[in-house]
């Protein structure tokens, strides 16, 4: 159940960001990318104005390469 509510939080967190952000939805595998990275480093962060992006950033060197790789895209389209 806790890692139902979990995918579900960190879903609505990375869908719900600023208007400028909020081009498209994440896909599965964009969420599946970083939900572990997510759990160990972002976990109980409010939802919303882009904290989710900016939380994995910060912990960018510790973060594995598949989410790595879905934050440097997301950077490359301009939505940072």
């Amino acid at each position: 159940m806790k890692k139902l509510a979990t995918a579900i939080l960190f879903t609505l967190t990375v869908a719900v960001v600023p208007a400028a952000h909020a081009q498209r939805q994440p896909t599965d595998e964009e969420r599946t990318a970083c939900q572990a990275d997510y759990d160990k480093f972002c976990l109980g962060l409010i939802p919303g104005g882009g904290r989710i992006i900016a939380c994995l950033q910060r912990n960018y060197a510790q973060l594995a390469d598949t989410c790595k790789k879905m934050l440097d895209a997301y950077k490359a389209e301009g939505k940072e």
